[in-house]
């Protein structure tokens, strides 16, 4: 198994090993700020957010290949990110926009807003079956 990490000060995404052993860089180039990750093992996806400049959540392989952009508009401070492996959907949370969205993780569309409120300051997400659970800073 293995393990990815964002690392803020560099503005990387790394892997190792469950160990610590074989660490290294997959994503190095055109992040601002990456905050989340999720993983897909079997569809062999990463998913990250990212504040900065240009707020987006990205894609790419596991290796850091094919990396693209899904979501780039009408996101300000995309916190955590889940993903629903039986609906193949992927969730976030925006502590700006305060709303918890998801769209289909292959393609990046069917972009629907699932929870949307004044006072909800989202921070993590997790969706499980029928459920999504979030933390509220």
């Amino acid at each position: 198994g293995n393990i990815y990490w964002t690392d803020h000060g560099f503005n990387l995404i790394e892997v190792a090993r469950l160990n610590g052993s074989f660490r290294y860089v997959i994503i190095s180039q055109g992040l601002d700020q990456p905050r989340s990750i999720a993983v897909h093992p079997e569809k062999g996806y990463l998913f990250w957010t990212e504040w900065g400049q240009t707020p987006c959540i990205g894609k790419a392989h596991l290796d850091g290949s094919e990396k693209v952009v899904l979501v780039s508009l009408g996101i300000a401070w995309p916190n955590g990110i889940s993903i629903d492996y039986e609906e193949n959907k992927l969730y976030w949370c925006d502590a700006r926009t305060d709303k918890i969205e998801r769209i289909d993780l292959e393609s990046g569309g069917n972009r629907e807003i699932v929870l949307s409120g004044s006072n909800v300051d989202t921070f993590s997400v997790a969706v499980f079956g029928a459920y999504i659970y979030w933390s509220d800073r």
